[in-house]
Order: structure tokens, then sequence, then C-alpha cells
């Protein structure tokens, strides 16, 4: 058992640049008292170079000056150099008689990594070595780690209540297994079902009057080398989806190529995942066999205008998304500047408006996984609406990904998510309609299969909570198959996926009609954060339109990101051009992502966007 007197010190290899979850752990150490260690640069660069007998003796000194008692190692790259990178640390230690059993200081060693990686360690040191694989909840890692439950800061154990009480109700369902005798809704009858003239805006009017929300839309898409092949699996995939018909709406995965070269002589070049299309009979192809579902893939990152058109030609495009200033190549996933992506963007809006399809903000998720913080995907979001709407779109899907960060308490990420619902559902009139789909986040789940169908389970609880008074939220949910952390999830699984949201949806808002899980409505933690989030946007959204001339154009967006508005901190392409929002360091504070000072002192939004309106004089 950790002791209140131990020291921890938390290390990676320069290698890896993972740190999110090694400044996580150190703040929920902190937070219980502990006085905890981070490896700087310097300790970083001898870990990757351990051999060298000067760096071997830094790292020893390193230790020993800090009186470190409990150790952390993280490296999240290749299983097999994980195990080489923490056996020559770990034999540092022995050979330096630097444990405890030896006469040192040192009482247990710690190993975060991939899964594989962690199952290696285990192997080769057993129990020795307690490792963790990333998908630990708060709680349940300090508690892991060894820290007794009456050290454990209040605020950690609140958070954690929430997500606690959604895992319990998640494993007594996965338990029952009452989903896999669940039945698919009838979607049928109303006019242009299932055909050329089919609209997702009819079919959920048509699923809310049958009382049958949300509908449900899928990532799908087999990956094969071999071009035709692929493209013969995914179709016998969709049929056999389709023939199902608990799909609503399919994402066709489509593949990095298909985004960057549709229609182009692709040559030797690799077309690395997805499913390979190439063309307008690819296309065409894929809505028959998808019948009577709804269908949508990707924009493309060139041309962008162009292949939208070709979408809406072809497969009858379900809705659009776009990313405004990503899929560009300060992601790689294009090879466009911000501003000339922008450009094709706000072009492709307009197209979008002209056909009365919905829009939907591919955003806000892509600024957290660069290390935003909840204002910025509260912001990025907003302003996507706002532009949307003076483009004349009527219709405005709103994509939330949840978990995202995975560090997120579920308070507030819950928080974050009904603050940005209703900025936007503020928006709404007679020529502007907002619809929610929420979703889990990317690397959410576990490769243990069935703690992912629990999380899966949880995670829906958590989306009912976003609009909890409204029987019919979200109109939309975006599964993600319990299989992601592991492989393509096949047909069979995403039904599987799909029968498990449902019930929990259903079994979820049984509890609560009942009183017997409490009503987040009301939650005062989730009130208080998201009361908060609101007042910082509305402040800052007066800034914005004060400071900014046409804050909701390419110029005007571009110069938000280029300003610093939108902090990236973890941006690696591009940081000399964004060098206003790479230079905020944020961290997970209490169960939210906050930028912070050198102290990691919070800093607020406003304090943040006037300090920077000011130095531009503005």
């Amino acid at each position: 058992m950790v002791e209140i007197n131990d020291i921890f010190g938390l290390l990676r290899p320069s290698v890896d640049v993972h740190t999110l979850g090694i400044s996580v752990l150190s703040k929920l150490l902190t937070d219980c008292q502990y006085k905890v260690y981070v490896g700087d640069a310097q300790v970083a660069d001898a870990l990757s170079e351990i051999s060298k007998i000067n760096n071997t003796s830094y790292i020893k000194d390193w230790l020993q000056k800090n009186k470190i008692t409990r150790i952390g190692y993280s490296y999240r790259l290749d299983p097999q150099n994980a195990l080489l990178s923490f056996g020559r640390f770990y034999n540092l230690l022995v050979d330096n008689h630097l444990l405890k059993e030896q006469g040192g200081l040192v009482k247990s060693v710690y190993f975060s990594g991939l899964p594989e990686a962690a199952f290696l360690v285990r192997q080769h040191f057993g129990n020795k070595i307690v490792t963790f694989i990333g998908d630990e909840e708060p709680l349940d890692t300090l508690i892991k780690i060894g820290v007794p439950k009456e050290c454990i800061n209040e605020k950690i154990m609140t958070n954690s209540g929430y997500d606690k009480s959604r895992n319990e109700f998640a494993y007594k369902l996965l338990s029952e297994e009452k989903y896999k005798s669940r039945k698919p809704f009838d979607r049928s009858g109303y006019a242009g079902y299932g055909t050329k003239q089919d609209l997702v805006v009819n079919r959920m009017h048509h699923a809310r009057l049958k009382k049958q929300l949300p509908l449900i839309r899928v990532h799908v898409g087999p990956y094969n080398s071999n071009y035709m092949e692929a493209l013969k699996e995914f179709n016998s995939w969709l049929k056999e989806l389709a023939q199902a018909k608990f799909l609503d709406i399919v994402s066709i995965g489509s593949s990095q190529l298909s985004q960057s070269s549709f229609g182009e002589n692709w040559g030797n070049k690799p077309n690395g995942g997805g499913v390979p299309i190439n063309s307008e009979l690819d296309l065409a192809t894929i809505w028959e066999s998808s019948r009577p579902m709804l269908v949508r893939t990707y924009a493309g990152t060139k041309n962008i205008p162009h292949l939208a058109r070709i979408y809406e030609k072809t497969i009858n495009m379900a809705w659009h998304a776009l990313s405004f200033w990503w899929f560009c190549e300060i992601d790689g996933r294009g090879g466009h500047t911000v501003k000339y992506n922008l450009e094709e963007h706000l072009d492709t809006l307009k197209y979008i408006a002209q056909t009365g399809k919905p829009f939907e903000p591919n955003i806000p998720h892509h600024f957290s996984f660069r290390g935003g913080d909840d204002f910025t995907y509260v912001l990025s979001g907003y302003l996507a609406a706002k532009t949307a709407k003076k483009y004349q779109v009527r219709h405005f899907i709103l994509q939330t990904m949840l978990n995202t960060p995975k560090y997120t308490s579920g308070v507030k990420d819950l928080a974050k998510v009904r603050a940005l619902f209703r900025l936007v559902k503020s928006l709404e009139d007679e020529t502007f309609q907002v619809y929610l789909q929420p979703r889990a986040g990317l690397d959410y789940f576990s490769p243990d299969i069935e703690k992912a169908k629990m999380q899966l389970a949880s995670v829906t609880a958590m989306i009912d909570d976003i609009d909890p008074q409204n029987q019919f939220s979200p109109d939309i949910i975006h599964v993600v198959s319990y299989s992601e952390a592991i492989h393509l999830a096949t047909p069979e699984i995403i039904n599987d996926s799909i029968k498990i949201t449902f019930q929990a949806l259903e079994d979820y808002r049984i509890l609560r009609t009942k009183g017997t899980i409490e009503n987040m409505a009301y939650n005062a933690d989730v009130i208080e954060r998201t009361e908060e989030i609101l007042s910082e946007m509305r402040f800052v959204e007066a800034l914005i339109e004060k400071h900014y001339h046409d804050p909701y154009s390419v110029k005007g967006l571009y110069e938000i990101f280029i300003d610093g508005l939108l902090p990236v901190p973890y941006l690696w392409e591009g940081r000399e051009e964004f060098k206003n929002a790479v230079k905020w360091n944020t961290a997970v504070v209490d169960g939210a992502v906050q930028v912070v000072d050198a102290n990691e002192g919070i800093i607020s939004p406003s304090e943040r966007i006037l300090k920077i309106l000011e130095d531009k004089n503005l």
C-alpha cells in the first residue's frame, strides 16, 4: 500500500511523445497530496540511450536526488521495443541496487503501454511489475497503484461516482443478455423510403412519430489491399447489413486515396486503411448494395466541392461533413494549406445549402486530439454552427465525440457536450434546425472485448444524459462498435453493437423514470460546469464579433486560429505558422481539460483571449 511519504517519479524515453497520460497521472497523485517528479527532457533523452554510462549515472542520480520511492514508466509505441526499453531501465535499478529489497529506496515499479506491451512485461517480470494499458478509470488507476481510498481526493471520487454508476449499470445489462434477442425497427412507411428521394430528415421525422428514435449511423468498411476484392467484400457486407435492418445510415470507411485522389490513376500508391473507391461506378454499386439504408462518406481532401457533387449524384449523400481547419497539411490528411482548405470547405458549404441536405461539422474532436481544452472543443463547434447558418444551411447535425481525451471524467465530459448543444440549439429558428448525433471516443474502448461491450453500454447511458428530459433525444447515435480497439467491425459485430446500444437506452430510461439512477438533468456538478462554459463562451463570442471583421468567413476563421484563440499544443505540422495556437499548455484538472500556466494554474478563456487581443492592439 502506498504511504503518504512516498515520492513518485514518472518517466518516459524521448522516443515516445505520448505525454498526456503522464500529466494526468501526475495531477491525480498530486491531488492526493503525494509529491510527484516528472522526468524532464534530459531524463527522457537519457532513457532513450540508457546504455551509455553517463546516461545511466544521470538517471541514477536523478532518482536518488529526488528520493523516488515509486516509479511509473510509460512506453506507448511498439510492444517489442517497449519490453526492451523497460527491461533496460529495470536492469539499471537492479544493477545499481536501487530496489527496496536490495537496500534501495524504490518500493514498486509500474509500467504503462499498449496491451501487447503490458502482456510482454507481465510475462517477463511476473507480478513484480503492475501494468496499465490506458483503459483504466482515474479512480481504478489510483487503487491499482495502491493509493488508500481515504487518501484519494474527494473531487476524484465525485467525478468517478458518475462513471462508476454507469459501469455498474453496464455490467448488469451485459450479464442479463437481453440485448441478444432484440429485433430491428421497421423504418419503412414514408414517401421515398430507400429510394434516391429518401432524406435523413424525413427518416428522423418518421421515426419520431413512431417513437423509434434514434437513427443509427455506423462507420463501415473492411480492409483488403486488393482493390476489386475489397469492393466485393464491402458490397457483401452492405447487403448483409441491409438485410438485418438494424443499421439506418452507412458511413463509408473509404481509404485515404479515395479522399485525396478520386478518379485518378493510383498506380503503385499505397491505399492505406479503408475501402478503395475510385469511380462513380464504385459509388453507384455501393448505393445499390445498401438498399434501403441511407449512405454517406468522407469529404474529399482536394476538389472538395466537385467531389461533394459526385456524392450527391451517386449515393444520394445522406449528409455532408466538413472539418474546416482539418484534413489538410497540418494533420497529414491532405495537401491544402489551412487557408485554402477553408476556401474549399466554405465553397462546399454553399453547395450543401443549395442541396437542402444537412451539414455535420467534423471539427471539435480534432482540436481535442491535439491537446485542445474543453472550451476550444465548444468554441470550434459553435463557430462552425454560426458559419453554417450564415451560409444558409437549413439542417445542422451536431456530432459530439465523448471520452476525448479518454482521461476526461464523465461529469466534465457531459457538461462540455451539453454546453455545446445548448449553444448550437440557441441558433434554431424556422431557417435552421439542429439534430444531435453523439458518439463514443476513437480510443475509448478496451482491447478486452467483454469490457469494451460494457463501455459501449456505459457511454450510451452518458449519451442519453446529454438531453435527459427529451424522450426524442438524441436524433442519431453514431455507434462505435466494441471491437474497434483490436479489429474492424464485421456486420455481426456492428449489429451486436447496435443491439447493446438500444438495450442500454431502453433500460437506462426505465431506471431514470423509477428513480433508481440519478437524473443527471439536476446534477449540481454538471450544471455548474455547463454554466461556467456557457458564460465564458458568450463572453468570448462577443469579443470575437467585436474585434474580428466577418469572423464566419475564410479570413475570419483563419485569423481566429492563427491568433491562438483555439489552442492546439500537440499540433505537429505547421507549428511555426500557428505558433500562437501551439504555445498554450493544457492539462487535465479535476477531470476537465484546461489551459494552464507554468504552475498548472487555470487560465480562463476570457482572460486568455483578452490578452491575445491586447497583444494584437485590437
